[in-house]
């Protein structure tokens, strides 16, 4: 979904020749697993950050082109809505000193996005969800002006039978209501960590980082509030996943095939089994015929694109033309600090690795039903939900993370090859952070009861402390 399409309009002949070519570049894949031709290289690392742009009353601000333009940065990225965009780093080893280097290039990117938005009177926020949003601001007329955004939208409606989306959220207070577009989907702004893996463990690394979605949803949460209604520690995940819902959903989750959803069962055979499913179980929504070789798996690229498990498999591309197998973590949400953000990355990528790594594969001792449960719980409690882990009987997942997820990741990290003052950096305030209990939704609560539902003046507060660069568990109120 990184590029835009040339046209919004479709026919019936476009959808049959963009599934003949998905067929062909899918059995392709097929092919080079087969063959041994994806890459084998030591993991790379990279992230996306998805971040607000708030004007002075801390409201959302529309004028992401403007800012895209002024700001002159590669890594920078329209989103769905003009209040939205997406900042990106360049892939690097996990060996040595990676977050060092993510937080120096995020710093750079970050000094320059901001310097642009300032002269557009905008602040960048990561944050979740922006608690100042209103239904309102998310309307047809805040889409940014990409082809692709607007055909989403036609055929998400086309396969709803032009139906109005549904949200319903029950969370410790509920919201429902209707919206007549994607729009919902740009209020949830997420850091979508990118690890490459080998074909040879890609299924391990995948199946660890289902696994380990519970415990990164909640160290990581940072959206309690929608519309002014408390839902979730982790509301970005019922929304997104209701935002673009083209199939009922299914016992109030999305079901294993829904566009968003937790997906339907672990990795297996170098992750093409998904791929499969991607042609099998879901409709094409952009069928548009692109003019690259199949040996670029365009179609295959766009089409998954457009499936957003919260664990995604893709197909990348090296500087020299070879291509890799990449696992997206998709669950935490973006902020509150540049320091957050690099801690959540260490923690993840340690926990993947360090349950990779264990004798028996993870997924033998986790069913993948038990996993989901867990996510779910964790999205929806936080650090406070109950979960059960490899085997044993329930326990708060705070507790888990501290006494046995903490050192799981550290080790991981060193088995990764990470420098261990690097690793220590990173883990101590993932440790700090759940030990205190203070994530950014915590925080964003703890304002809230104090100093009631002024959710303006929350979103100014919270700026204030972001732009320190403190990590989340040592802000005031």
């Amino acid at each position: 979904m990184g590029k835009d399409i040339s046209n919004i309009k479709f026919t019936r002949e476009d959808f049959q020749a963009f599934a003949a070519r998905l067929k062909s570049e899918t059995e392709l894949l097929k092919r080079w697993r087969d063959e041994g031709r994806l890459a084998s290289d030591p993991p790379r690392i990279g992230l996306e950050l998805e971040i607000w742009l708030v004007d002075e009353a801390g409201r959302p601000a529309p004028c992401n082109t403007a800012v895209l333009a002024q700001a002159q940065e590669p890594l920078l990225t329209l989103e769905l809505a003009q209040y939205n965009l997406e900042l990106n780093t360049t892939p690097q080893p996990l060996a040595g000193q990676p977050f060092t280097a993510l937080r120096q290039e995020l710093e750079q990117v970050w000094q320059r996005v901001a310097a642009a938005a300032a002269r557009q009177q905008a602040r960048l926020a990561m944050i979740g969800i922006l608690p100042s949003a209103r239904q309102e601001d998310l309307s047809l007329a805040r889409m940014s002006p990409l082809n692709r955004y607007q055909a989403l939208n036609e055929q998400v409606l086309l396969l709803r039978n032009q139906r109005p989306l549904q949200l319903d959220i029950q969370g410790v207070e509920r919201l429902t209501l209707s919206h007549a577009d994607v729009m919902l989907e740009s209020a949830a702004t997420s850091l979508q960590l990118h690890l490459q893996v080998s074909p040879q463990n890609a299924a391990r690394l995948f199946n660890a980082a289902v696994m380990a979605s519970a415990a990164t949803v909640a160290a990581a949460a940072n959206s309690p509030f929608l519309f002014g209604r408390r839902l979730w520690e982790e509301t970005r995940i019922p929304l997104f996943e209701q935002a673009v819902a083209v199939t009922p959903p299914h016992g109030g989750h999305p079901g294993p095939f829904g566009r968003v959803s937790f997906g339907s069962g672990y990795g297996r055979d170098a992750l093409y089994g998904f791929f499969v499913e991607n042609r099998q179980h879901f409709p094409v929504l952009l069928p548009v015929l692109l003019d690259e070789p199949e040996e670029r798996l365009p179609h295959l690229c766009l089409h998954n694109g457009t499936i957003w498990r919260w664990n995604r498999p893709l197909v990348g591309f090296g500087d020299d033309g070879r291509p890799h197998l990449r696992i997206e973590h998709r669950v935490m949400a973006a902020g509150p600090t540049l320091a957050d953000i690099v801690a959540n990355a260490a923690f993840f990528y340690g926990l993947a690795h360090g349950l990779a790594e264990s004798e028996q594969g993870p997924d033998s001792r986790l069913p993948f039903v038990q996993a989901e449960r867990n996510f779910y719980a964790a999205a929806r409690h936080g650090l406070a939900a109950e979960v059960s882990w490899l085997g044993s009987s329930q326990g708060r997942l705070d507790q888990l993370i501290l006494n046995r997820l903490l050192p799981l990741a550290a080790r991981g990290l060193q088995l990764a090859g990470v420098d261990d003052p690097e690793a220590r950096a990173g883990l101590a305030i993932i440790e700090q952070r759940v030990g205190t209990g203070r994530t950014g939704a915590a925080w964003q609560r703890a304002f809230i009861e104090r100093y009631g539902r002024d959710f303006d003046a929350l979103v100014n507060a919270y700026l204030e402390r972001q732009q320190s660069g403190e990590p989340v568990h040592r802000w005031s109120l």
